[in-house]
């Protein structure tokens, strides 16, 4: 894979190196000091995957992501030392199209190998969703559901310019919507709970981790927390389970999805924003067929036309919306 990295610390770009050569594929094609170089070298030479550190002089890694995903998009992770510090940093450039964080490796900290798995660990899952085929095939048949013992209930799958689009989308939600939401986006657990804080204090919404055994309820949003998937079971309680092992994506939006296919059995919305990949797709699709309103969000809204993409394609999507008109037909459909 052509990475190149974009940090203004030596040490930084050193410890970077040195972790990339632990994997012979990975070649660095260039290194930019700050954004505003970034942006010119990746218009003169695009990369397979930016590693794009946040603080930085001249343009920042925020500003950066943002100028590169609108004019020479490419695969973009964030790189960061402080993400306790950054991380409202780090959510603005995910939202911007930025696919995922990690810590910058430590120089001389023990075991360089282990030092570096995680960074090679998302490089590798980056690659994945960059070469994927288009063909995705579950064996999963959904059981016929009935209707009227349970309430209403909206389900949201995000990936690459998710927290913004999470964002923007719960904004246009009344603090009194009594609907219970539950999200699931691409981001590592180390950064899930920060997500729901800022997401909670942005939107005006009660944002939370989603807690193993309980039932989403009325006026609560919950947010995916772990590395594991996230299941709705048959007696209508979330739990979080390692299974499948072999999803790339995790949490999977397609694992949940599916489950809740099966076993809710009120009225449910399922909608699929933005994001790289085809994840998401297969669950709104098993979702639609069974009598739900699934909804896309269109290409022009998406920072990565890439999951919706997906569901527009195998017809999973009963409606296909701009992002902004999304809410307002939530509040159209469980409007009291």
């Amino acid at each position: 894979m052509k990475i190149a990295i974009v940090n203004d610390m030596p040490l930084a770009v050193e410890a970077l190196r040195r972790a990339l050569a632990f994997e012979p594929s990975h070649e660095v094609v260039w290194v930019a000091h700050n954004g505003a170089e970034a942006v010119q070298k990746c218009a003169e030479f695009t990369p397979d995957l930016i590693l794009m550190d946040l603080i930085m002089p001249v343009m920042d890694g925020v500003q950066a992501t943002r100028r590169i995903m609108a004019e020479t998009p490419c695969a973009i992770v964030i790189v960061t030392v402080d993400r306790e510090q950054n991380v409202h940093r780090v959510f603005e450039a995910m939202g911007f199209g930025a696919l995922d964080v990690v810590d910058t490796p430590a120089l001389g900290a023990g075991n360089a190998k282990e030092a570096a798995a995680p960074l090679l660990r998302k490089i590798l899952n980056v690659g994945w969703l960059m070469g994927q085929s288009d063909k995705r095939v579950r064996p999963v048949s959904a059981q016929p559901r009935a209707l009227g013992l349970q309430g209403g209930l909206v389900v949201i799958g995000s990936s690459a310019g998710g927290p913004a689009a999470l964002e923007s989308l719960l904004k246009g939600l009344p603090r009194d919507f009594q609907v219970p939401i539950v999200l699931v986006q691409h981001v590592d657990q180390v950064f899930a709970a920060g997500m729901a804080e800022w997401l909670s204090g942005s939107c005006g919404l009660d944002v939370r981790l989603a807690r193993e055994g309980e039932v989403p309820q009325p006026g609560t949003v919950l947010l995916a927390g772990t590395n594991h998937h996230i299941r709705l079971l048959k007696n209508g309680t979330l739990a979080y389970t390692a299974e499948p092992v072999n999803e790339i994506y995790r949490p999977s939006i397609d694992v949940f999805f599916e489950s809740v296919a099966r076993y809710w059995k009120g009225d449910a919305v399922g909608v699929l924003l933005t994001g790289m990949g085809r994840d998401g797709a297969q669950g709104l699709k098993l979702m639609r067929q069974q009598g739900f309103l699934t909804i896309a969000q269109d290409q022009h809204s998406s920072s990565v036309y890439g999951m919706p993409k997906a569901a527009a394609a195998i017809d999973a999507a009963v409606e296909i919306r701009p992002l902004d008109k999304i809410a307002p037909r939530l509040l159209e459909i469980f409007a009291k």
